[in-house]
């Protein structure tokens, strides 16, 4: 058997990787362990959050399938933040755990040029640093042209339980027992993480009376730009808010030691930014509750997720501390909480194309890159499938910046700050995230997405329409005045707001941080949608900080214009700070832009590399 593509591991970033070389026309192989956990999700079955939700909406901008599919599949969908600035806005939707991939798997199964194989991946195929396909558990060899490895957390993966330690992936399922320890002998480096879940409760056992409701919004959303809405927003299913108390946090701490983390059992490191219940009592003593939610994991069967509640304490600790929380007093553990730790590659061994440095051909994306969350698994897959496909058609590589998508972001922390613990992705990492909006993904991306071929040219045709009623919509606004007459005083009036002194266009009239669209909807006609509405009015309401960022971004794309010859050699440059050279040597940044944010290379050490470029390889600094 004979592949242009391999891709290998079915979960969000396998999916991605898959559809999108095989959309591009690439004959493509997705091998994964068990066909039934092709888009699985082990951990909360939640699709979105907090900068999450802007990156689904990134990959649907670029093509992908995570947003189209939650789209069909969830329950409930929310937008967070959405009381503050459109920079933190992210929707989040709770997606169902049984509709979501049997939809992911539908849509693969149908796609061209995809096939589909139930197998174990223990080895690659690699003559003279250059892979050519995989070797499978039965040592059956199938060739390709480019290898994309999107193995999650089955690589030498063990479920540990306070002392109990499992050799097994999410769910108890075989593990990859070599193939982390084969990539090791090639010479790529490998480090061990953690994650975890909390436990799975039996919603007839919960008395959610005692429990704050949480609802979906009124307001019909999509992560899909191509999509429509199709729910009833009053259908949707409840959530609840509940906290931990004195009890919860006494039992914790007073059995810390039987943690599988805090009792030495753990070797893998966790997540900073998703901790266990255990490492949050630990690391914020001061905190007198902390905030959990109760989620249903799906419509067909019993089981809701604890989300907050991630712990690897045995099970007779676990019973106490559920049994502890308000509303949980008789409730029934169907599944218990459990840490899993993983192999992963270190990334700063990976291109900002996501191919591999050591291996040509070989691309990896996901949690075997060091991250954290199916939507950052989901945005480096797409990634890794476009570029594979691009190297596959003698094209230059997609390579998003950091004023282009969060995805830009992500990866470009990966490749040139690399990380020792499961990197998630917050608005806090992003510079110019007033430019990194949930509403402008398409306008930001859908340029790109069809220079590489991603899109369908009716998805790029309904973007162009975008565009011209964005135009007709500011024109509009601008042709015409807000006349102050009794009518219009008396409409200010009832909603409290200043009356104008003169008159003014309607666009001078929104700039005014108290008037939103829908109030201009009660003074004139608009025969636009809500969709082109919002986005006039906060380029408008915006317009001085969006410029302000752009000037930024410009300052910046000058460095990132001077490009680095990747065959430099860092040793021939005098007066580099020792730890530069070593840094500079190992990530080999492709531009002086890149450099700068290389942890341990100083402004000085940029002034002279800036100068050794200058004088040997020309004026530009652009070869």
């Amino acid at each position: 058997m004979d592949y242009e593509i391999i891709v290998v591991g079915g979960g969000h970033a396998g999916i991605e990787a898959a559809h999108i070389s095989a959309f591009k026309g690439h004959k493509t192989l997705l091998v994964t362990m068990n066909k039934k956990n092709i888009g699985d999700m082990p951990c909360n079955p939640s699709i979105g959050g907090t900068a999450k939700g802007i990156i689904v909406r990134e990959i649907d901008a670029l093509g992908g399938l995570m947003g189209k599919i939650a789209d069909q599949s969830h329950f409930q969908i929310k937008m967070l933040n959405n009381s503050k600035g459109p920079a933190v806005r992210s929707l989040r939707a709770q997606a169902d755990k049984v509709i979501y991939p049997k939809n992911m798997l539908k849509t693969l199964e149908s796609t061209s040029n995809l096939t589909i194989l139930e197998a174990k991946v223990e080895d690659l195929i690699v003559e003279n640093k250059k892979v050519k396909g995989i070797i499978l558990a039965n040592n059956q060899k199938i060739t390709s042209k480019i290898v994309i490895l999107t193995t999650g957390t089955y690589l030498k993966a063990n479920i540990l339980i306070g002392s109990e330690n499992t050799k097994g992936g999410p769910h108890g399922e075989d593990r990859s027992n070599y193939l982390s320890d084969n990539l090791k002998k090639y010479g790529l480096e490998i480090q061990r993480l953690k994650t975890g879940t909390p436990q799975r409760i039996k919603a007839s056992s919960i008395d959610f009376s005692k429990m704050q409701e949480e609802k979906g919004d009124d307001q019909l959303w999509t992560f899909s730009c191509d999509n429509k809405a199709t729910y009833n927003p009053n259908e949707q299913q409840k959530c609840y808010l509940l906290y931990t108390n004195e009890k919860t946090h006494k039992i914790i701490l007073d059995n810390l030691e039987k943690s599988a983390m805090y009792g030495g059992y753990v070797t893998g490191v966790g997540p900073r930014y998703c901790p266990s219940i255990e490492d949050k009592l630990v690391r914020f003593k001061d905190k007198k509750r902390h905030q959990l939610f109760l989620e249903p994991e799906s419509l067909y069967y019993d089981e809701w997720y604890l989300q907050g509640f991630s712990t690897s304490m045995p099970k007779d600790i676990q019973e106490q501390m559920v049994h502890s929380l308000e509303g949980l007093e008789n409730a029934v553990i169907e599944k218990y909480a459990y840490a899993i730790e993983y192999d992963a590659i270190y990334p700063l061994q990976i291109k900002p194309s996501l191919e591999n440095k050591i291996l040509i051909n070989l691309f990896t994306a996901g949690q075997i890159n060091g991250t954290s969350g199916y939507e950052e698994a989901a945005g480096q897959g797409l990634i890794a499938g476009i570029n594979a496909s691009l190297k596959l058609e003698n094209k230059e590589p997609l390579i998003l910046k950091r004023n282009d998508a969060y995805i830009g972001v992500l990866i470009d922390d990966l490749v040139t700050k690399g990380t020792k613990e499961p990197y998630r992705m917050l608005t806090s990492r992003a510079e110019y995230r007033l430019l990194l909006r949930h509403d402008n993904a398409d306008l930001r991306l859908r340029e790109y997405a069809q220079k590489v071929g991603s899109i369908t040219n009716e998805q790029y045709q309904n973007y162009q329409n975008k565009l011209k009623n964005i135009k007709k919509c500011q024109e509009f606004l601008i042709n015409n005045k807000l006349k102050i007459t009794p009518t219009i005083k008396a409409k200010f009036q009832e909603q409290n707001l200043t009356i104008p002194l003169t008159s003014m266009t309607f666009l001078e009239l929104l700039k005014r941080p108290e008037i939103s669209y829908a109030f201009l909807k009660q003074l004139i006609e608009l025969d636009f949608t809500d969709e082109i509405l919002e986005e006039v009015e906060i380029m408008t309401k915006y317009e001085g900080y969006i410029k302000k960022a752009y000037k930024e971004v410009e300052k910046m794309s000058k460095l990132e214009a001077k490009q680095i010859p990747q065959d430099i050699d860092y040793q021939k440059i005098n007066n580099l700070a020792s730890e530069a050279r070593q840094k500079l040597e190992q990530i080999r940044p492709l531009t002086i832009a890149q450099a700068t944010r290389i942890s341990g290379v100083n402004p000085s050490d940029i002034s002279i590399l800036s100068i050794y470029l200058k004088k040997e390889y020309g004026k530009n600094d652009s070869k």
